[in-house]
């Protein structure tokens, strides 16, 4: 969820998703087509008289609709700044703010563990949802009746950001509320343990989600996707960090001594031959005993297989090397497999001399070890689901 950068506020990178671009016309059709029928709620929330026909004349319920949705989001992006600018104020870094299908999502470089700056974090969202929904009451409130169209806009705003607030906080891990149920649960408890015990009521709560949204609002069903997905994959990231604490990349690397390497002048077609019999899919690239690239079968099968005895390794390989350091956290090795979209790194050390080479497969191997030395319940991992967190 990278998005288009649009600006920033207090250091922090505001994005769009591309998403966001269709939700904010849908919701502000929305909006405009239930005009009349969020009037009759207003009114009667509020104690109001506001004339719904006026609000539905000509094209006044359009652009209602177009500054209920843009004033709706701007609150959104006010909530991820609530928990953005606590966040800070713990001194935890915020990548961005992205704006996008289902409101907001701030991304920060590293999740609290510690409960109660967690718990300080989680609620600053809501408490700021409620705060704008109290400012949009008393803009409500101060107006004339005779200014029906602004009334509309304050009081669906008041109604929808308290009605907001009132959502994040249910405890459908990974939502405010989820987050929440962690930090409660941590007070006492392994970070890790915790994370996996509000999971497990997060997908509870998606699946609840999902069959209510099945009667009542199909919107509510992708939501419950997402949120089922957030919690299985937060968790397994939790537990992925708690099982390689204090894991360094030369633990689990092949040393240089076990390493198999192909130099630049191997031809494409023996090194498709050593792949078959070593069982190997990709191999550091050397010359004169210095690593140059790497090599993999993706690479080698660009090569039609008349030329695979002309094309040489060095043709081939891609020398834009991501590498990593011996004495680098475990963790470290898979945040720079995931950027980098590549399935093994070669170990360098101070000296720039290839020492090893980690791959998935090695961390796969070392968790489901590590893990089953532990007390974590966690699903065995695989290469695949490896691949997918993020």
């Amino acid at each position: 969820m990278r998005g288009i950068r649009i600006g920033s506020a207090f250091g922090i990178p505001i994005r769009l998703d591309l998403t966001f671009l269709l939700v904010l016309p849908l919701f502000a059709w929305l909006i405009g087509s239930d005009v009349a029928n969020l009037t009759v709620v207003i009114n009667d929330l509020f104690g109001t008289a506001i004339d719904g026909e006026v609000l539905t004349t000509g094209s006044m319920q359009w652009i209602l609709g177009s500054a209920a949705a843009i004033g709706l989001f701007a609150g959104v992006l006010l909530h991820e700044f609530g928990h953005s600018l606590v966040a800070m104020r713990y001194g935890y870094e915020i990548e961005s703010i992205t704006l996008w299908l289902f409101g907001g999502v701030a991304r920060f470089k590293e999740i609290p563990e510690d409960w109660k700056q967690e718990f300080a974090i989680a609620v600053a969202g809501p408490l700021v949802s409620v705060a704008i929904g109290v400012v949009s009451y008393v803009g409500f409130l101060a107006l004339p009746e005779s200014q029906g169209p602004a009334l509309f806009v304050f009081g669906y705003l008041a109604l929808m950001n308290v009605s907001l607030a009132i959502f994040n906080m249910l405890p459908g891990f990974p939502m405010d509320g989820g987050r929440v149920l962690r930090a409660l649960l941590a007070r006492t408890r392994p970070h890790a343990k915790a994370t996996q015990m509000a999971a497990e009521v997060g997908k509870v709560f998606a699946f609840l989600l999902g069959i209510f949204g099945l009667f009542f609002n199909l919107f509510l069903v992708a939501l419950a996707f997402f949120i089922y997905m957030g919690a299985s994959g937060e968790a397994q990231q939790t537990v992925l960090k708690a099982t390689f604490q204090d894991v360094v990349v030369r633990d689990i690397m092949t040393g240089s001594e076990d390493l198999d390497v192909v130099e630049e002048q191997t031809s494409v077609a023996e090194l498709l031959e050593r792949m078959f019999v070593e069982r190997h899919t990709g191999y550091p690239v050397l010359r004169n005993g210095n690593l140059v690239g790497m090599v993999t079968l993706d690479d080698a099968r660009s090569i039609r297989e008349v030329e695979r005895d002309a094309y040489r390794v060095d043709d081939i390989m891609s020398d834009e090397l991501a590498t990593i350091d011996p004495d680098a956290d475990a963790m470290d090795a898979i945040a720079l497999m995931q950027e980098r979209g590549v399935g093994r790194l070669p170990v360098v050390d101070e000296q720039g001399d290839l020492v090893g080479l980690v791959s998935r497969s090695d961390l796969v191997t070392a968790f489901n070890i590590i893990r089953s030395r532990g007390s974590l319940d966690a699903t065995p991992l695989n290469e695949a689901s490896l691949a997918q967190l993020r």
